[in-house]
């Protein structure tokens, strides 16, 4: 019989992730529905986001072959019925404090810093690139961690090395190329770009780097459709662009640099992303979301 989720003691929630203790070693973490942009935790949630999410991290951490937090698979015992098919059954590591990203292409806060500089955290780029440009090759750009609540920042390399130490550092961004080199030759098969992406990583008792939180997936990831994609524009995102788009549209009415929260989103937004969501999870697993435990269930 599986346990009741009550029967965890709750650990730490986040915009999107809430955390359980099973045991000393390990934890449960439950992907919700909610989602968030520009700072704020929408009012509306996105129906089976959570379990979208868990799928693609596990397809994810199956096929890239690295050291991972996982410790059971998505109907392990341990995962309470309620929450089957948006849980992770993890080990309970020490986290390193750095946002490893990788951008393949210039986009977000990174097209904004080279506007500005010519540079992103502290790298050199070729004049001459603007919005989707591809990059003369893959470039680590670490970020710091946030509160909730708050913008992750941009760092440099330098900053890395002066927070963890410079063997650390040079692994942390030797894993985070490698992996993101991995995910975007098998996007790039399915006829999809990985233009940028966010790593975390824990470390296991021995201090090696261990694969942990979510993978991949289109809330950690900038994903485009190749067959649509123009160097020089704003690409369609398989992501939550669909809400933020509203949200900046006329429809909204709402002031995104106020102090008031976005109002609840239009069913048929809600739907729409919904929708994006699992065609990126199926179009990158090759599976069918309809199969994964409890998918399509309102909870």
């Amino acid at each position: 019989m599986r346990p009741e989720l009550d029967s965890y003691a709750h650990v730490a929630s986040g915009k999107v992730r809430d955390i359980y203790r099973i045991d000393g070693e390990t934890l449960l973490m439950v992907t919700s529905d909610r989602i968030s942009a520009y700072d704020f935790v929408l009012e509306t949630p996105i129906r089976d986001k959570g379990r979208v999410l868990t799928a693609t991290s596990f397809f994810w951490f199956d096929r890239l072959g690295v050291p991972n937090h996982l410790a059971g698979g998505p109907t392990d015992e341990r995962i309470p019925a309620s929450v089957l098919g948006r849980s992770m059954v993890v080990r309970d590591l020490p986290m390193v404090a750095v946002e490893c990203v990788a951008r393949g292409y210039l986009t977000g806060s990174g097209l904004i810093d080279y506007r500005a500089t010519g540079q992103v955290c502290g790298i050199d780029l070729p004049a001459g690139l603007d919005e989707a440009h591809r990059l003369p090759e893959p470039i680590f750009t670490p970020a710091s961690k946030a509160d909730i609540g708050d913008h992750d920042e941009n760092i440099s390399y330098e900053q890395v090395v002066a927070l963890v130490g410079a063997d650390l550092a040079a692994e942390l961004k030797a894993a985070t190329l490698d992996i993101y080199g991995r995910g975007a030759a098998l996007a790039a098969d399915r006829g999809i770009i990985l233009a940028d992406t966010k790593f975390e990583f824990g470390q296991a008792p021995d201090g090696s780097l261990v694969l942990a939180d979510e993978v991949l997936t289109p809330d950690s990831s900038r994903y485009w459709d190749a067959s649509t994609y123009v160097a020089g524009r704003v690409q369609p995102s398989f992501d939550k662009q669909i809400v933020r788009n509203w949200l900046t549209g006329p429809d909204s009415g709402w002031d995104r640099h106020g102090e008031t929260p976005p109002p609840p989103l239009p069913a048929d937004v809600a739907d729409r992303t919904r929708a994006r969501y699992i065609e990126a999870y199926e179009r990158l697993s090759g599976l069918r979301f309809a199969d994964w435990p409890g998918a399509g269930e309102n909870r």
